[in-house]
């Protein structure tokens, strides 16, 4: 290996050394790019290495800070997070919860299916999974765990129904995609629709199923209303506010009627008008989603900021070339390449977090995929479908890290709110089947790249 491949191999290294000593990861990615900037530098002036990276080098990386703190999309972050955390504090939820509770539960698992139904609308509302797992959690759990539920059922299916909104549009987590990788965020979101529904359908299936052949781990609830006109317009009347809040959002954007920033100023003023309506908003509630707001872009941003320094320094040792000439030596064609970086970024997240590897993975795979021969449909009638539909590919891969061990924020999200008798082994034993359907969502999409960019041809045509 070259002097400048070490130096690659011993900065990913370094890195991951800091990370498990503790060190935030923040100052995690900035210290070993300020490390490796001073080694690159030594090696230039002893070695005649050839980096050309020094600490006047990092100087670019006020350019590169400066553009992304100025980039209009990422707007769309504190505003989309603001929206989540106001809608967490409406009452939305707890009315929907209800009312499907009525609706479903008279069938075997019914109670499971309501958590998941509301899964999926509170990830098209507010994209926020501690959030979403804690009110899901709050709401349900106790509900479930009182009918006779197992509790690796019930705490398996709060967990995944929260997290998914890492994947179902509006999502954070697809915008800092669409700006690490160039693509349009509104076609990322239209992309995502169909992955994010073939999942939540794949849930709601194995749960009836699961209910079907162990009914003492899904019993029928005592005492339940009979289903009703009435229940139904019940339900209809609480998924309105939602499906408007959605439309106003998702289909802005769609139709081309707003950017992605617009649409995310718009759902923030029409979730706080909800939790007017609702009389939930007040000075002290406003004052805590700002504050929650706050911490949450904070934290990104500052992830943002390491991130930045640090690929900028990889770059300036050539980690580009060495993961060009990795991936283009593997004994694989271009769909086999695409498979070993999802199971590498798999295995990744078992440890890290999902901020952490779009933007250090992402970037550095990003060019090397944009360069795969890879047939697919949509070219010259939306930008770098190769790149969209491996952009989901790795959003999918990255659902299954928040509910994998030894990590797992969702489940830890919700162990801080489980009932009494509810351990940690019930969550980890039951969040196992969910990640396994979750990797079948992964391979039928890998295998149908049509599912992810049918929508934006179809609304682009």
């Amino acid at each position: 290996m070259e002097i400048a491949d070490l130096l690659v191999v011993g900065m990913l290294v370094t890195f991951m050394g800091l990370l498990v000593a503790g060190v935030p990861v923040a100052f995690s990615l900035w210290g070993s790019a300020m490390i490796f900037a001073g080694v690159g530098y030594l090696a230039d002036l002893y070695l005649e290495a050839g980096t050309g990276v020094d600490f006047n080098f990092l100087g670019l990386a006020v350019k590169r800070i400066y553009g992304s703190m100025a980039n209009w999309i990422l707007v769309a972050v504190p505003m989309f997070v603001f929206m989540g955390l106001m809608l967490d504090r409406s009452g939305l939820a707890e009315r929907l919860m209800h009312s499907s509770q009525n609706l479903f539960g008279k069938m075997r698992g019914g109670l499971a299916v309501t958590t998941a139904f509301i899964g999926v609308l509170l990830s098209a509302s507010t994209g926020i999974i501690g959030a979403s797992v804690v009110l899901l959690g709050t709401l349900s759990l106790p509900s479930m765990l009182r009918e006779g539920y197992s509790k690796e059922l019930a705490g398996g299916t709060v967990a995944a129904a929260g997290s998914l909104g890492i994947l179902i549009p509006p999502s954070i987590m697809l915008v800092i995609m669409a700006d690490q990788l160039g693509l349009s965020v509104g076609d990322l979101f239209m992309g995502a629709v169909i992955p994010g529904l073939i999942l939540a359908t794949l849930y709601v299936v194995f749960i009836i199923v699961f209910a079907y052949f162990r009914p003492k781990a899904a019993p029928l609830p005592r005492a339940v209303e009979p289903v009703s006109w009435r229940t139904i317009l019940a339900v209809l009347k609480d998924v309105l506010p939602a499906a408007v809040l959605i439309l106003a959002v998702l289909g802005s954007i769609f139709a081309g009627l707003a950017t992605v920033t617009e649409a995310s100023g718009v759902g923030a003023l029409a979730a706080a008008i909800l939790a007017l309506i609702n009389r939930r908003l007040n000075v002290q509630v406003l004052k805590e989603v700002l504050l929650g707001t706050f911490q949450t872009v904070g934290f990104i941003f500052a992830i943002i900021v390491g991130a930045t320094c640090f690929s900028l320094v990889m770059r300036g040792l050539g980690g580009d070339d060495v993961i060009q000439r990795m991936l283009s030596g593997l004994p694989f064609g271009p769909h086999g390449v695409i498979f070993f970086i999802l199971v590498c970024v798999f295995l990744l997240g078992f440890f890290l977090d999902w901020i952490e590897i779009t933007l250090i993975i992402l970037p550095l795979v990003g060019p090397a995929v944009a360069g795969l021969d890879i047939a697919m449909d949509g070219h010259g009638v939306i930008d770098k479908p190769v790149l969209l539909w491996f952009a989901m590919l790795i959003a999918m891969n990255l659902q299954t890290s928040f509910l994998t061990p030894p990590v797992g924020p969702a489940i830890f999200y919700l162990q801080g709110i489980c009932p009494p008798g509810v351990t940690l082994g019930h969550l980890y034993r039951g969040v196992m089947p969910f990640v396994i359907i979750q990797l079948v969502a992964l391979v039928i999409v890998f295998l149908w790249p049509s599912l992810v960019t049918w929508l934006p041809i179809t609304v682009y045509r």
